[in-house]
């Protein structure tokens, strides 16, 4: 039953934050010039480096778009790949100091609570950045 729960909480989640990011997308759209596939690569490339394949499970993408999207980032000089010195038969997909800059852009972006959320009271909103720590662990 928690499990259950547990499911359709992630979805109503998931639904909400969906439902109210379309203009903060737009506006990292406008201000990077990029395709939001490029952007949502980038994000997570500005958490840690990876292969072409970790990006496409991360970033639910196949391997080829994947790498289409790697090869116009690195056309455009925000990422390099390198040999994975763990696995030499891998390479390793990292930011440079311009993709670097761009993530810090697109981070500056201002996403404003959605008024849903911004018309909770104090204590509800306290119970929800607590509920939220415990689940970054």
């Amino acid at each position: 039953m928690s499990e259950a729960r547990a499911d359709d909480v992630w979805r109503a989640m998931a639904a909400f934050v969906l439902d109210h990011r379309d203009s903060w997308k737009r506006a990292v759209i406008d201000r990077t010039g990029l395709p939001f596939s490029r952007i949502r690569i980038l994000r997570r490339l500005g958490r840690t480096p990876m292969t072409v394949k970790q990006l496409a499970h991360a970033a639910t993408i196949d391997a080829p778009a994947a790498t289409v999207a790697v090869n116009d980032l690195e056309e455009r000089g925000l990422v390099v790949r390198q040999v994975d010195p763990n696995n030499r038969r891998c390479k390793v997909v990292s930011l440079t100091d311009a993709g670097r800059a761009l993530v810090e852009s697109i981070d500056a972006v201002e996403d404003p609570a959605p008024d849903a959320l911004a018309a909770l009271d104090a204590d509800d909103l306290a119970a929800l950045a607590r509920i939220l720590a415990k689940l970054r662990g």
